[in-house]
């Protein structure tokens, strides 16, 4: 297959005071035309990254996107991965939304598969999975009667039980399987974005049972809007959504939460459209991406730059390492360069 090259170049201050980051960046496109939509992306390293999709599919690349190695996984060519873990070039952890709600683990490099959850009751719709590390982790899923379902595991996949004390869902607000980043740990603390008829940031310790709720500034109202994702870097958190029925809608689609002090601030230039998904990179530097296309901001969030106009659903930030990858529906994988 041909690659094609999308390069972005723009000069983000007047010539006389250029930063050393005001180049171009460039989105290179590495895989597409595969009958899935990809919507779990976990990039290990600069070498190893794992994608999970509609239809049962799962890819992997050893050598940093060049090359994946695609398989439907047998028996399960109708689930609907739409999050993945993975903690290394062999073992990794996915879910599947939908009915049945699955948990699958691979421990060989996706050679085989083992099912370790299943649950055939239609009111489980599972939404992300996160792991505090290899052994912690826990999957966010839809309210049942007015709480947000909230599984945990602590043997690193093998076994999954309910917490017995989730968050407080308001009326038709609900969490979105977009992209697998309404829902983040980090430094032992639990983030989880909703939208519909609310939009709210809900926090909680991993040690502690109680919750804070703060309503997001962002357009709510229909099972369509709210916030869809959350990245967090210095002192702040950055999350995007809007209206994926309206993803060419620019207002309140993205807002800047300061933790010291504690203050949401909107963006004096936002995103161009919906947004479903946000990734720290580095420093100021956040990427978020959705079906409008994907942005950039050197600045913490506070002026966002469309660098590319093509759809995609996920983009994530290597854990270990400097490589960003992207990926959507048609089965499109891209790079991207800072």
């Amino acid at each position: 297959m041909k690659t094609k090259y999308y390069l972005i170049t723009s000069i983000l201050f007047p010539l006389l005071f250029l930063s050393p980051i005001a180049r171009s960046q460039s989105v290179i496109l590495l895989q597409q035309d595969k009958p899935t939509s990809i919507r779990g992306l976990s990039v290990v390293n600069d070498k190893t990254a794992w994608i999970s999709g509609s239809k049962g599919y799962i890819a992997i690349t050893n050598d940093g996107g060049k090359t994946w190695d695609w398989q439907q996984i047998k028996g399960y060519e109708k689930s609907e991965f739409r999050d993945i873990e993975a903690f290394s070039n062999k073992e990794a952890v996915v879910m599947s939304s939908g009915t049945p709600s699955l948990v699958l683990k691979t421990i060989d490099g996706g050679k085989t598969w083992q099912e370790k959850y299943r649950k055939t009751d239609t009111t489980y719709f599972f939404d992300a999975m996160d792991f505090a590390d290899k052994q912690h982790g826990y999957i966010l899923g839809d309210p049942i009667q007015n709480k947000f379902l909230l599984m945990e595991t602590k043997d690193g996949g093998e076994t999954w039980t309910n917490v017995s004390n989730p968050p407080t869902a308001l009326p038709n607000e609900a969490a979105f399987a977009a992209s697998g980043t309404c829902f983040r740990i980090y430094n032992r603390k639990l983030f989880i974005v909703s939208g519909g008829k609310s939009s709210r940031i809900i926090t909680r310790m991993d040690s502690k049972p109680e919750y804070n709720y703060t309503n997001l500034p962002l357009i709510h109202s229909k099972v369509s809007q709210g916030a869809f994702s959350l990245a967090i870097g210095k002192n702040k958190i950055i999350i995007v959504g809007g209206d994926y029925e309206n993803d060419k809608r620019t207002d309140s689609v993205a807002t800047i939460f300061t933790v010291h002090p504690p203050i949401f601030n909107s963006p004096t230039q936002g995103t161009l459209g919906f947004q479903s998904c946000v990734e720290y990179i580095k420093d100021n530097i956040f990427l978020s991406t959705g079906t409008s296309g994907s942005n950039i901001t050197m600045d913490g969030g506070r002026t966002w730059r469309q660098i590319d106009s093509v759809s995609f659903n996920v983009c994530i930030k290597a854990r270990h390492g400097k490589m960003i990858l992207l990926a959507g529906n048609g089965g499109k994988i891209a790079i991207f360069k800072l």
